[in-house]
């Protein structure tokens, strides 16, 4: 039997607000060095896939500069391929999750594959997935939904699923209000991990119905699951907790973070910097791929003057600099540079960032090529952040848009291209709108994509 893969990529993130408006959210920077897209990629690429399609719409410029340039597979019929929206059934983008595969239904007949995966691109988790795959074989399912169960409180954020002891599904509610639990648990519900495999003929058949349907929001969860259930289908789920990673120990938790929302991206980068981390990014068997780049090795330098840095239970990505400064529990991306007498705690710092001398930083989310200047503080007074900085979370979570620069006292500067960005998003343009006077924008001839990182002149 044959199968292909068709990631689904296009998605926009609102709720990543900021950091999300120039960019797709599978194409936003996780750990230091991956991409939120490396992850299911790693995924099917170890599990022995090799005809994958990544489904691609909004904001994907990053995205698709990323794969061409590092995701490569050679050999006949082996291929990571870009699929863009191209109206292929009318004058429309992809209308929902489903649609964006029925426009595509073409690759499918081609491929002549039995069995089609459906994967969502913008999640952090470990799958083998010819294990789901294989059970999906076992049972005869016409569908498999990977599922894992997660307090009844967090479970209307997802698809929550009803089954019978045999685990076929028997009823599949979308976002609901009041989430059923799981039977004998009732702090928690199964949810859908929003990770499908399909046999390609009833794929086929459902998306064709369902674009006939003009009622339709064209999405797997909210009417093509239900339709198919109603059918009469076999709708099966996969139990994620019982995958196991080749490589892992054996007691070993199996590991899905939904990283939706800043927070939820944040608490998930600040796991990874963890005395023992919730995913292994050391197993040699089941390696998370992403670019290679020409960098040096991080450097430790002690600045003369100055005591030694403090580092504590934090990465440091290739090609920066830590000088004589302290840096606590954060994750710190390529070629940043964090100056002499610096002070960085629980922060997630991208790629290309410039922390200058005596500047405090804690709880920070800095995009890529922000530059703090001396002397700055952010994050020590929570609601001194509120009248100063246009993103900053519920919990106190301070948002650096990329590019930004942020002076000791007054407005910070956003580079020219991203303010334009953020005051058109429909995400972030009233925040941006009732805080103008936080802001200022900088000259046109500084863009964002310009490294604040250390040059050696």
């Amino acid at each position: 039997m044959s199968s292909i893969v068709m990631v689904m990529a296009g998605g926009k993130g609102s709720r990543l607000g900021a950091i999300t408006c120039h960019r797709a959210k599978p194409s936003v920077p996780f750990g230091g060095r991956y991409r939120i897209i490396d992850f299911v990629l790693s995924n099917f690429v170890n599990s022995g896939y090799r005809q994958i399609y990544v489904l691609t719409q909004y904001m994907a410029s990053s995205l698709i500069k990323h794969l061409n340039r590092n995701w490569h597979l050679s050999g006949m019929r082996e291929f990571i391929e870009v699929a863009p929206a191209q109206m292929r059934r009318g004058e429309h983008w992809y209308r929902g999750t489903a649609d964006a595969v029925y426009q595509n239904l073409n690759l499918i007949r081609d491929s002549r594959a039995d069995h089609v995966a459906v994967f969502g691109g913008d999640h952090i988790y470990k799958l083998a997935a010819d294990q789901m795959e294989a059970h999906h074989i076992d049972v005869g399912a016409d569908l498999t939904i990977a599922a894992f169960p997660v307090p009844r409180s967090e479970a209307h954020q997802f698809g929550v699923i009803q089954v019978d002891g045999n685990g076929r599904v028997m009823g599949f509610q979308e976002k609901p209000a009041d989430p059923a639990p799981i039977p004998g648990d009732p702090a928690r519900s199964l949810v859908s991990m929003g990770n499908y495999f399909f046999r390609a003929g009833v794929l086929q058949d459902a998306l064709i119905d369902d674009a006939h349907d003009s009622s339709s929001a064209h999405d797997f969860g909210k009417n093509v699951i239900p339709a198919l259930l109603k059918s009469g289908k076999r709708v099966f789920i996969y139990d994620f907790g019982k995958n196991r990673v080749p490589g892992e120990p054996e007691a070993a938790v199996p590991y899905w973070r939904d990283v939706g929302t800043i927070d939820s991206y944040f608490d998930a980068n600040m796991e990874l910097r963890s005395p023992l981390p919730s995913i292994n990014l050391y197993n040699r068997r089941w390696r998370i791929r992403t670019a290679q780049r020409d960098y040096p090795p991080a450097r430790f330098v002690r600045h003369a003057g100055h005591a030694a840095s403090d580092i504590v239970d934090s990465l440091v990505c290739e090609g920066t600099i830590i000088q004589s400064a302290a840096l606590v529990e954060s994750v710190v991306g390529y070629d940043c540079f964090v100056h002499a007498g610096a002070a960085v705690e629980r922060c997630v710092m991208l790629s290309g960032c410039s922390v200058h001398s005596e500047a405090r930083l804690r709880r920070v989310l800095l995009d890529k090529n922000c530059r703090v200047e001396a002397g700055a503080r952010i994050g020590l007074d929570p609601e001194h952040d509120r009248q100063r900085f246009p993103f900053v979370t519920e919990s106190g979570i301070v948002v650096l848009p990329k590019g930004t620069r942020v002076p000791a006292t007054g407005p910070i500067e956003l580079a020219s291209d991203i303010a334009d960005v953020l005051c058109h998003d429909p995400a972030t343009r009233d925040r941006m709108a009732a805080c103008d006077h936080m802001w200022v924008t900088g000259k046109r001839v500084r863009h964002s994509y310009e490294s604040s990182g250390h040059r050696y002149r």
